[in-house]
Order: structure tokens, then C-alpha cells, then sequence
């Protein structure tokens, strides 16, 4: 606000210093504003009362000019949210009002004729900053700064001050008119909300999804760090563009007809859902994401604030997943027919060498004649002999092989071991209703085994009991480790399903015992001869609450010398 007011033309030497009484106002009150009669030859103002006087006579014009200087101190009065007051040339208030009181303290008889440099901080009055801002004032004609000021009680407020340096027609300096306005609440605010800007903004630059802002026309307001991360763009290539340039060339053909329906009829397509969809990056590459599309009114305006999540990855590790557990239970497979053949390689050797000793015992009851046929006999019976013992021979090298082959043992953390089985083994188990509780040991406990085949075990026990509970109400599963004996660990499965009869239970890791109308009866088996080859057990309880729990074993990795096992 300018306070020239054209006051300041009336030179401080024609000023009236009489009140109204007739009495004499001292020198250091200075003059009031109903004291402060307008210049008698300001010819402007004097022709505007005059032309509104019926007569334009000398007396009309003063009469003009007192209710002028009347209305105008009315006015100065009436702006309380502001301290509006004037100074002399040397810096002491001449004019004081009452938003100047209200904001400061001081009242009009107190301040009238005091020197400016006591509404200064000390600093700044140490600094020699209330003659400086006077001399600036002069010499600039006006200054504008915010700056800190002092009240009549000491406290200090933060003030937007405006500084105008006065002069009569002659360029005379009159004085100085001051508009102060306490700010002090305002910067506050506006601190506060630059705060939160940035607090909000430091949010949303580490929000691992893409955050996207754009207007109801689909143009681009904001795109954040990570969108730049998922895209490949910058912010700058991307804001004031439409959003369709980040979709698959079929997507965004449709992407403006869907937001004008919604912007007429309010039929949502995408917004307040969750949906997977496809984006395109900026090299024309398409990936999967999961797309959510808030809306928001914003001075009148509608904003769509879409975060995407890229599941580029989280596909990978699922197609990762599928074919690791392909691998297993093809893996399963072989081991099936490998505990089969060395059943077979058992079963087989015992009659492989009786037929050999028959054929042995009858070429020793022919003997050696001179009968050409029986001599012929006695060959195929050697060669037959002969064949029996390398069939023999055959099968023992493949029980051995099948028996005794590459473990592959080595030191592995039992978390982890069950971490990747279980994300195997659960597939599908979060859609069957089946609630998984873990209770593992943390990771510094190292276990010596075949990972792949430990592995294999957990697997097809937790596969088994997600197939047990398909038609329980109640579906828990628990995995579980705990310290079985000294130097060994404990693999718990359980579940909440039918259980297991008593009877079927004792021989429920023998070859070819199941309980499945379709299974092989080769599975626990499998089971049982991967642990005993670890140098471990497994077993089977019912649980008093229904269902059935398995448990296994597996020795702990030889600690360095020196340490044990807590």
C-alpha cells in the first residue's frame, strides 16, 4: 500500500501546531492529522472543492479542505490490519493510527514525536538499520521489505513494511509514511505448508510405485522418480503430455473416449478399481501392471492420480516358480523310478542267481560225453550260466548306483532351505482357503544336507497335506524347526486335515502304500530314503485336534573346533 496520500505536500513549517482549545501542543506531540490543514496552494485541490462550493469563494475551498483532512483521517483510522503512520524527516511519528496501536501497542499520546528506532530489535538498532532504511527510503523514493519489529511489550513479530519518502512540489523532503502488516502468522502458515509440500513430496519420491497426476483431460501434471524408473522417461518428456503416450497403441486409441464418458455420464472404467493392464516404456517395450486411479476435486478442476506397480518381475519369479517346481517333480519322477529299480535290483538279484546255480548244477549232471547233442546242451547251459551271472551283474551296479550315488551334501542355512521349498510347495494355497503358519529357526542355523532333495521332501509333505484339508473346514497349515537331539534338527509339517487311521499309518512310508485313490504309493517312500540317506528319520503323528503331522530330521552342519551347538 502506497502512504503518500498526497499529505505530504504541505511543508512541516506551515504546519498548525495550536489544539483546539487555542492552547499550544508541545513540540516533541508533533502535529495530528485533524491538525494538518491541506496546502492552501495546491491548486488541484483547491479547484476540486471550489468547482463542488455554490459560490467557489476562499471559505468554501477550507471548508472542502477540512472535511477532506476529516474523511482522511477516518479512512487512515479504519485500515486496523494495518499500522499506517508518518514520519518527519528526522524519523519521529508525526501520525499515529489505531491499526498502529492494535498491532504495536503504543497508543497515539504515547508514540506521537518518538524516535522510529523503537520499533527496531536491538541488532538491527546496534546496526544503524532504522537511519539506513529512512536514507534508502529517500533516496529510492520507496522500499519494501519483510523484516522483524518490536512491540511495546518487548515481543517481536514479523512485518511486511513499506517505507515512502514524502516531498512538496518543490521536492523537499516532507517526511516519511510507513505502512507496517504483521506477517508473522502468515509465514508460519505458508513455512507449515512448504513442510508439508516437501514431507509429502519426499513420500511420494520413495513410494516404489510410479505415481502419475493428471488432469480431466488426461494431461500429465506430475510424474514421479519411480515413474521415470518404470517408463524410462523423464518428468519433463512426459509433463503437459497426454497419459496415452505411456499405453499400448490399443489402449490408449480408447484412453480419451473413456475419460470423456466418464466426464458425462460418471461410468467408470478405471478409476476406484484395481486392475492389471498393460503400459508401454519408452523404447515401445509393453510389460504387465497393476493399475489403481484415485480421483480428487481441486479448485473446481478434477485430478486422476494413478499409481502403477511394474510386475515384470513378480511374473518372472512365477514363471521362475512353475518351472523349478516342473523340475521337481519331474525330479520326483526319476527318484521314483530309482527307488524302484533298486527295489527291483533287490528283488531280482535273489532269482537271477538261483537260475544261474540251476544252470550250473545241470551242465555238472551232463558232463562231458561224447554225445555231440548233450555236448551242445552242456554249451547253452555254460552260455546261459554265464548270462544269468552279467544280468546279475547289471542289477547290483544299478542298486549301487541308485544306492550309493553323488550326494551333492553341503552347509546350508536352514531358513532359507525352507523358505524355497514352502514357496513351492504353497502355490495355490492362498486360493484354497489354507492359512500357513511358519515357526523357523532363525538363519544361523546351518544344516548339512542335498538341498534339492531336503527340499523335495518338504514339498511333497506340504502338498500332501494341502490335499488332505481340501474338504476340512478348518484349514491351518504349520511348518515348523526345532532341535531334535544333539547334532540334529527337526522339519515339522502339519496340518489340520482327515488324519490318518492308526492302521494305514504303520506302514505309510513302505513302497506303494497310499491313501490316495490315484496315487502311486511312492512318495513317502521317496521320502524316507532321501532322510535315512541323510543319517535322519521320519515319522508320523495324529494331532489331538484332527489332521496329521510329519516329522524328519537332518543333521546340523560340524561347527569350527572350538565352538558348539547352544
Amino acid at each position: 500500500m502506497d502512504i503518500s496520500l498526497n499529505m505530504g505536500h504541505v511543508p512541516m513549517s506551515e504546519v498548525e501546531t495550536s489544539t483546539p482549545d487555542g492552547s499550544e501542543s508541545s513540540a516533541g506531540q508533533g502535529p495530528r492529522l485533524n491538525d494538518l490543514p491541506l496546502r492552501a496552494t495546491s491548486n488541484r485541490t483547491a479547484r476540486m472543492i471550489a468547482s463542488q462550493s455554490p459560490d467557489g469563494t476562499a471559505a468554501s475551498v477550507a471548508r472542502g479542505d477540512a472535511t477532506l483532512a476529516e474523511e482522511l483521517g477516518l479512512l487512515i483510522d479504519g485500515a486496523t490490519t494495518y499500522a499506517i503512520y508518518m514520519l518527519d524527516p528526522q524519523g519521529r511519528v508525526t501520525i499515529w493510527n489505531r491499526g498502529a496501536e492494535r498491532i504495536k501497542g503504543w497508543a497515539e499520546a504515547e508514540i506521537i514525536g518518538r524516535d522510529v528506532a523503537i520499533f527496531y530489535p536491538a541488532d538491527d538498532i546496534a546496526a544503524g538499520k532504522p537511519e539506513a532504511d529512512l536514507a534508502r527510503a529517500h533516496a529510492c523514493g520507496r522500499i519494501e521489505e519483510e523484516s522483524w519489529r518490536v512491540r511495546k511489550d518487548g515481543s517481536e513479530f514479523l512485518a511486511a513494511v513499506t517505507i515512502t519518502a514524502l516531498h512538496d512540489e518543490a521536492g523537499a523532503l516532507r517526511g516519511f509514511g510507513k505502512v507496517i502488516r504483521d506477517i508473522t502468522h502468515e509465514k508460519a502458515a505458508e513455512a507449515a505448508i512448504v513442510r508439508r509440500e516437501h514431507h509429502l513430496r519426499s513420500i511420494l519420491n520413495t513410494v516404489p510405485d510410479a505415481m502419475i497426476v493428471m488432469n480431466e483431460n488426461g494431461i500429465v501434471a506430475s510424474f514421479s522418480a519411480a515413474a521415470e524408473l518404470v517408463f524410462g522417461y523423464t518428468a519433463s518428456e512426459v509433463v503437459g503430455q497426454n497419459v496415452a503416450m505411456l499405453m499400448p497403441h490399443t489402449d490408449a486409441r480408447d484412453h480419451d473416449a473413456h475419460l470423456r464418458k466418464y466426464r458425462h455420464t460418471g461410468e467408470r472404467h478405471v478409476i476406484g478399481n484395481v486392475r492389471l493392464e498393460r503400459a508401454m516404456r519408452k523404447g515401445g517395450e509393453t510389460f504387465p501392471i497393476e493399475l489403481a486411479v484415485g480421483e480428487a476435486p481441486i479448485g473446481g478442476e478434477r485430478i486422476f492420480t494413478g499409481f502403477i506397480r511394474d510386475l515384470t518381475n513378480r511374473h518372472a519369479t512365477e514363471r521362475r516358480l512353475k518351472d523349478l517346481q516342473s523340475e521337481l517333480v519331474h525330479v520326483s519322477r526319476v527318484s521314483a523310478m530309482g527307488t524302484m529299480a533298486s527295489t527291483l535290483a533287490h528283488e531280482i538279484n535273489q532269482p537271477l542267481t538261483a537260475i544261474a546255480n540251476y544252470l550250473e548244477a545241470t551242465r555238472a549232471m551232463i558232463g562231458d560225453g561224447d554225445d555231440p547233442l548233450l555236448a551242445d546242451v552242456a554249451e547253452a547251459l555254460d552260455l546261459a550260466a554265464a548270462q544269468s551271472l552279467r544280468a546279475g551283474t547289471i542289477v547290483r551296479r544299478l542298486r549301487a548306483f541308485v544306492d550309493g550315488g553323488d550326494t551333492g551334501f553341503r552347509d546350508e542355512r536352514l531358513d532359507l532351505l525352507v523358505e524355497e521349498a514352502t514357496s513351492l510347495g504353497l502355490l495355490g494355497a492362498h486360493e484354497a482357503g489354507i492359512t500357513v503358519t511358519r515357526h523357523v529357526a532363525p538363519g544361523d542355523v546351518m544344516v548339512l544336507v542335498d538341498r534339492i532333495q531336503i527340499q523335495q521332501v518338504l514339498v511333497n509333505l506340504i502338498r500332501n497335506a494341502i490335499q488332505s484339508m481340501a474338504c476340512s473346514p478348518c484349514k491351518v497349515l504349520t511348518i515348523a524347526t526345532a532341535p531334535e537331539r544333539e547334532g540334529c534338527m527337526q522339519i515339522t509339517v502339519a496340518d489340520t486335515g482327515t488324519g490318518i487311521d492308526t492302521a494305514v499309518r504303520a506302514r505309510l512310508f513302505e513302497a506303494f502304500a497310499t491313501t490316495k485313490e490315484d496315487g502311486m504309493g511312492l512318495g513317502l517312500s521317496i521320502c524316507r530314503t532321501i532322510v535315512e540317506a541323510h543319517g535322519g528319520r521320519i515319522w508320523a503323528e495324529g494331532v489331538a485336534s484332527g489332521g496329521t503331522a510329519f516329522h524328519f530330521t537332518v543333521p546340523l552342519a560340524p561347527l569350527p573346533e572350538g565352538e558348539t551347538h547352544d
